[in-house]
């Protein structure tokens, strides 16, 4: 079986987007705003190079918002790629899979609470069937409350970046005493920790 590192997208590869008010606050909806978090790059690289298969796993609730459309979503996650190639050419990412949905949409194919969305496994289950993978020696790593809620509900390790809402996060985490495995500053910090592991 393989190992996975199952890695949020916003807030631990790219910039949060920071807004100014309104709507569309916290959401990346075009290709101008991707930017890499530092170092995000060179942390991919260096677990695929320790065996792991790089599965990017993202709630994009803005397309059921109507803020975003699916054609757009892959013009950013284009982008997102073509960066971390120029910054690395190691940092290969194997899979993205998104959720797209949202209970509250105004997109009616999109409305629902649905079990792809994390904290719900849904896309962690899909992954797992399709590369062959072992979720008690794969990694969930991510900024929010959800992505470490994910982790557990899947059986990954699990560690919490400081990045994007990671700070909100782990005060989060604490009032509910969940388990996390370690708390990194960054994705690179984290990939480190993971290769003393190994």
């Amino acid at each position: 079986m393989n190992k996975a590192l199952f890695l949020d997208r916003d807030g631990t590869i790219l910039k949060e987007i920071e807004g100014t008010g309104g709507e569309t606050l916290g959401y990346l909806t075009s290709v101008a705003q991707v930017e890499l978090i530092d170092g995000a790059a060179d942390a991919i690289a260096i677990a695929r190079k320790s065996g792991y298969k790089i599965i990017i796993i993202t709630n994009q609730s803005a397309i059921a918002r109507g803020w975003l459309t699916e054609e757009e979503l892959l013009k950013i996650n284009r982008k997102m790629y073509d960066l971390l190639l120029n910054a690395n050419t190691d940092a290969v990412i194997d899979d993205l899979f998104y959720s797209p949905f949202h209970k509250d949409g105004i997109i009616e194919k999109y409305k629902a609470n649905h079990s792809s969305r994390k904290p719900d496994i849904g896309m962690v289950l899909e992954a797992k069937k399709k590369y062959n993978l072992d979720l008690r020696s794969s990694y969930m790593i991510g900024d929010a409350y959800t992505d470490i809620v994910c982790g557990i509900n899947a059986g990954t390790k699990n560690i919490l970046v400081e990045t994007g809402y990671g700070k909100i996060a782990y005060k989060k985490c604490l009032d509910e005493n969940l388990k996390i495995d370690f708390i990194a500053s960054n994705l690179l910090e984290a990939v480190k920790y993971i290769e003393k592991l190994d």
